[in-house]
């Protein structure tokens, strides 16, 4: 064999061996994704699951708030909803009105010293606080991996094996512009 086709070789085989490394780690970023994904749709799920406990702890002190739970419950539903159709963007707008259905909640229960004192109420809103808390931590890390994929599979010379092998780009999950706002305590607690 000559020397120019055993440097031949030796070059494709380094850019072969380069393409499958950058395979891989497109590959890995993309479950890297995923993964922070299904972190934030356990925490969704069990949230899910609490806020009925809540409304219906709240309903027994609260007669006359009724359009505050029901605002929370038809939040819960939208989220839910949006979290199983996998849409990003109207999960972000249904968790920014859950969180302002769950802010006015609370502020509202200050209002009932019965239901604050209630055992179970405590808990609840403890659980549910702590909850929210781990959506936006993991929301974090799901938007650090959405970024980090999505500037992979556009950079040189990555793009041409993400083209080659059809990756995708993956949605941010922001919340909605009323989330971001401050809270207008003054509102929450009825004085003008």
């Amino acid at each position: 064999m000559s020397i120019a086709l055993i440097v031949t070789l030796a070059l494709i085989g380094a850019l072969l061996l380069y393409g499958v490394l950058i395979y891989n780690n497109l590959v890995s970023l993309k479950h890297g994704v995923s993964k922070a994904w299904a972190n934030i749709d356990v925490l969704l799920k069990q949230r899910h699951d609490e806020l009925p406990k809540l409304v219906e702890t709240c309903r027994q002190y609260m007669k006359f708030e009724q359009e505050t739970l029901e605002r929370v419950m038809r939040a819960r539903n939208q989220v839910q909803a949006a979290r199983e159709a996998h849409d990003l963007r109207d999960l972000g707008q249904a968790e920014g009105q859950l969180r302002l259905g769950l802010g006015s909640l609370f502020a509202v229960a200050e209002a009932y010293p019965e239901l604050k004192a209630n055992e179970t109420f405590q808990h609840l809103q403890a659980r549910i606080s702590g909850l929210e808390s781990s959506i936006a931590d993991r929301r974090e890390f799901y938007n650090e991996a959405v970024n980090a994929n999505n500037v992979r599979i556009e950079q040189f010379p990555d793009v041409i094996i993400a083209r080659l092998f059809a990756f995708k780009p993956f949605e941010l999950l922001e919340f909605a512009d009323e989330e971001k706002a401050d809270v207008d305590l003054r509102a929450l607690f009825g004085q003008h």
